[in-house]
């Protein structure tokens, strides 16, 4: 088929939302031809991948809504407000320029991939063929007995986040995305229900948004050191963005209440939390048993998953955080809640899925886990396997060409 791509995030080599577009452009493009629109943002890191590897299936247009080119080095510490706005007039701009390639080339199939957020429009859905969305997320939300331990700042982003998905779901361009929607691929349970509720017809679940390359399997690896040295203490590892609803402040506590003297704790990431972390690390009494690692570059948080024992992610509302895959991929039991996207990655064969009603319940359900897996290493070394196992299976972005097939068959007009 002739597919036509809308990936606004999306550059090789590269996690989150980026990683996403690009490998999900890959996996189709290795059965139908594909062409990708996305932002000259990422100009520079797939033009210099395609010009290692080369792909006679795969054309990528650039385009930016009156040549703002969107500076993600802005950033600093977290997402600038008007990243949302140039995403929303990105998607107006690729219509038009997606009606006259679709004059051009009678594409089969227009597909959605990235943002992945249920709450927010694609009008290429008005293309006279079949319109496939997603996967999406977003409709996770942080329990509201967990919110009274956050700053104001980070209740203020709970609430402006509550406010932008009830406008998203009432933008009556969302709800046309939705009907127009031949397949709606969901993330999570919650957010398949939203879906319905905002008018999508056919509603699919996929195993996640994200997935892991046979690249990152084989620098995996080659990270983890073929015997471990039975004196290093347990490692546990929590990976990405230090802020508030990544709940690295639930795991440092219940790190604290394990008690566990022959283990570690590194944290890897940067963010608006990180004093507070640290803060509150020196309350705990733990400090000498903390290591904060700040930002690492892809290649570099690998290594430092390889070399590490537990995966913790206590997130409040991911909806497909590839750090998990990456855990299990990396052959290490993850710890999170059982919230969200995790809660559908892992199983009980692969990780501890934790209760998490409110914060005390939620670190006294971490502290026993981590205390299972620090004193048991032939659990760590099945659930690893096991997890392994489940990548290879689910999650390999190089066996998702079929997946995609499947669905482009499935659709239908609308």
């Amino acid at each position: 088929m002739k597919i036509l791509l809308s990936a606004y995030a999306c550059e090789p080599n590269q996690g989150s939302e980026p990683g996403v577009g690009w490998n999900m452009a890959q996996a189709i493009a290795q059965t139908h031809q594909v062409w990708v629109l996305t932002t000259a943002t990422h100009r520079a890191g797939i033009e210099a991948e395609l010009l290692r590897r080369p792909n006679l299936n795969l054309q990528v247009i650039y385009l930016d809504p009156f040549g703002w080119v969107y500076d993600w080095s802005k950033g600093g510490k977290g997402v600038q407000w008007d990243v949302h706005l140039h995403h929303y007039l990105w998607q107006l701009n690729a219509y038009w320029i997606a009606r006259s390639l679709h004059q051009q080339h009678q594409f089969d199939r227009v597909h959605h991939a990235t943002y992945g957020r249920y709450s927010a429009p694609s009008f290429l859905s008005l293309l006279p063929i079949p319109f496939i969305w997603g996967p999406v997320g977003g409709g996770e939300s942080a329990p509201r007995s967990f919110w009274h331990e956050f700053s104001r700042k980070g209740q203020l982003y709970e609430w402006l986040r509550e406010l932008a998905r009830w406008t998203g779901e009432w933008d009556p361009f969302v709800r046309m995305t939705a009907r127009r929607s031949a397949i709606a691929l969901a993330c999570t349970p919650e957010t398949a229900q939203r879906l319905q509720v905002i008018g999508a017809g056919q509603v699919k679940m996929l195993a996640g948004q994200t997935g892991i390359t046979q690249q990152d399997f084989l620098q995996l690896q080659a990270a983890k050191p073929e015997i471990r040295d039975p004196q290093q203490p347990i490692r546990f590892l929590s990976l990405g963005r230090l802020i508030h609803w990544k709940g690295f402040h639930l795991g440092l506590r219940a790190f604290a209440a394990a008690n566990l003297p022959q283990a570690e704790y590194w944290v890897a990431g940067t963010g608006a939390e990180q004093a507070h972390l640290e803060d509150l690390v020196t309350r705990l009494g733990i400090r000498d048993r903390v290591k904060f690692l700040g930002s690492l570059k892809r290649d570099q948080a690998l290594q430092v998953l390889g070399q590490s024992d537990v995966l913790v992610h206590p997130s409040l509302h991911d909806f497909s955080p590839t750090v998990c895959l990456e855990g299990m991929a990396a052959g290490l039991p993850v710890l999170c809640l059982d919230l969200g996207g995790p809660s559908i990655q892992i199983t009980e064969e692969t990780g501890i899925k934790v209760p998490a009603p409110d914060p005390e319940t939620a670190v006294q359900g971490l502290a026993i886990a981590m205390q299972t897996l620090a004193t048991q290493p032939d659990l760590r070394e099945r659930m690893g396997q096991a997890g392994q196992a489940r990548v290879h299976q689910f999650y390999q972005w190089e066996s998702r060409s079929a997946l995609f097939s499947e669905i482009y068959d499935q659709a239908e007009k609308r």
